[in-house]
């Protein structure tokens, strides 16, 4: 019974060992099919992007004009309100008590007056005398309108239409017009600015893109502009430069422009930070898929296709994305074929079964974009068909 059992593992592993070596003596596989492209140039619209600071189209510090006790605050943070509305009431009832003060002050000085004018008028008196209460009167009224413009200084209201900011102090605290903290701010937002930098280099490509003889015709040129949130999401509202600064900045080698974005459902915040997108048109550039293109040290790469069929690996340069296409500055030539997909599995000499791609791959979409060099992050939607 042993003997059987044995004589079975023996043919076995007999079995398995003579499949093995007959899958080994298989004859190589043909050719496989790859997709391809042939590649040509068409036009591009490429976005260059600016990472942007976000203020409202007023920032108004609220500071007292005068010293005191906050006795009341009537907002909150975040609240929105309008010009004129009441924001805190700081305590006066030491600038009552003085105002008292220059009040009977004034009082005296009229009463003065009043008993010297008669004198004077029958002669009894020189008219200097007058003269000199009359001064003592303007001076005593001057006092009184001083402490009375203080005690409604006391009462601070909303300059602009907004939306309050933080509020650092507390009712009962003390502040005066030196206070380094303001008591808060009031953001207008309705007109959203978004603030961002060019260096000298895109500074100078700006001024070869957008025809003008001044800074403002070259502004109008320009077409308008949009906003990538920090969600990566783009802003539903388009926007448009209105300013540039028109010195560069020796510490840092940049200038500063200046988009405006409407902001009627409040989306947008004072102090929050985007990406503003300005798009470039490109005339007659070669686009290649994102998916031909792999990176070896650092270097782009994709596969070429030979007159014979078989694929060389080739170096390309890039300046940015066109969707889900790379736009090609060099290493490659108009009218070469590439392998847009599978690039993982080819090696240099080897055959494939060119099978020509789809249109839509090589089609532009509006997202996905990844940055170019030798800008602010450099990036394309859609090209022009």
């Amino acid at each position: 019974m042993k003997n059987k059992s044995l004589f079975s593992i023996v043919i076995a592993i007999i079995t398995l060992y003579s499949c093995g070596k007959k899958e080994q003596q298989m004859p190589p596989q043909g050719p496989a099919p790859f997709p391809v492209q042939t590649v040509a140039k068409q036009d591009a619209v490429v976005y260059q992007e600016y990472t942007a600071n976000l203020e409202g189209q007023q920032n108004v510090e609220i500071r007292p004009k005068v010293n005191g006790f906050i006795q009341k605050i009537f907002v909150d943070e975040g609240q929105v309100v309008r010009k004129g509305q009441l924001l805190f009431k700081l305590e006066t009832q030491t600038q009552n008590e003085d105002a008292s003060a220059a009040k009977a002050a004034v009082q005296a000085a009229q009463v003065e007056v009043d008993r010297l004018k008669p004198l004077v008028d029958r002669k009894i008196i020189s008219n200097v005398q007058l003269e000199t209460a009359k001064a003592k009167l303007a001076q005593a009224k001057a006092s009184y309108g001083a402490i009375a413009a203080n005690i409604g200084f006391a009462t601070i209201t909303s300059p602009v239409d907004g939306v309050i900011g933080g509020l650092p102090f507390r009712e009962g605290s003390l502040v005066s017009s030196t206070s380094e903290m303001p008591l808060t701010t009031v953001s207008d937002t309705k007109v959203i600015r978004a603030y961002f930098s060019m260096n000298e280099k895109q500074l100078l490509f700006f001024n070869k893109t957008f025809k003008g003889a001044t800074t403002a015709e070259k502004l109008k040129a320009a077409p308008e502009v949009s906003l990538l949130l920090v969600d990566n999401t783009e802003y539903d509202q388009k926007g448009k430069l209105a300013t540039m600064n028109g010195l560069v900045n020796p510490q840092t080698g940049t200038t500063q422009f200046r988009a405006e974005f409407k902001n009627p459902e409040g989306i947008l915040r004072s102090g929050s930070s985007g990406i503003v997108r300005l798009p470039i048109d490109e005339k007659n550039v070669m686009l290649v898929p994102q998916n031909a293109v792999f990176e070896v040290q650092g270097k782009q790469m994709l596969y070429v296709v030979g007159k014979d069929n078989k694929v060389k690996s080739r170096i390309i340069e890039t300046k940015g994305t066109s969707g889900l296409n790379f736009i090609v500055s060099g290493g490659l030539e108009e009218g070469e074929v590439i392998v847009i997909e599978g690039a993982s599995k080819l090696k240099d000499d080897m055959e494939i079964i060119p099978q020509q791609g789809k249109p839509e791959a090589a089609a532009a979409a509006p997202a996905g974009n990844a940055p170019a060099k030798d800008s602010a992050k450099t990036t394309t939607p859609s090209a022009k068909k």
